[in-house]
């Protein structure tokens, strides 16, 4: 019987790729594994494994509302995960641009200067 875990760990590898989750499960230690579990098989296990919506669609959600949020940290992982769920260049922009008229020109401008760095580091010619 596959648990929320497993599912979770599987979306996740094919999400950020496996390299990605490898060096988060190397670091992981005693202290955060709980809240590693609880975003495995919540945020992976449940929310990204749910079909109802495409992973393109949800790739350009959460890049939304992290700029939106102002969590930059976590945009340039977004960012290369595009290459596996589909979302295009294009499409990053404009929803970086809804972020700029719902939820303020300098989030999105922030959020656009990091994703213009990952895909020059991915060899991305915008």
């Amino acid at each position: 019987m596959t648990t929320r875990f497993d599912t979770g760990m599987a979306v996740r590898r094919e999400v950020l790729g496996a390299a990605h989750v490898d060096r988060a499960e190397a670091g992981k230690s005693a202290f955060d594994e709980p809240f590693q579990s609880l975003i495995t098989e919540g945020a992976w296990g449940t929310l990204w494994a749910d079909e109802t919506i495409s992973r393109r669609d949800r790739s350009l959600l959460t890049l939304s509302l992290l700029a939106a949020m102002g969590n930059f940290e976590e945009i340039p992982m977004h960012i290369r995960a595009t290459q596996n769920t589909g979302a295009k260049p294009e499409e990053v922009m404009q929803a970086f641009m809804h972020v700029a008229v719902y939820a303020g020109v300098p989030k999105a401008n922030h959020a656009i200067k990091l994703a213009k760095e990952t895909y020059k580091e991915l060899g991305i010619d915008l």
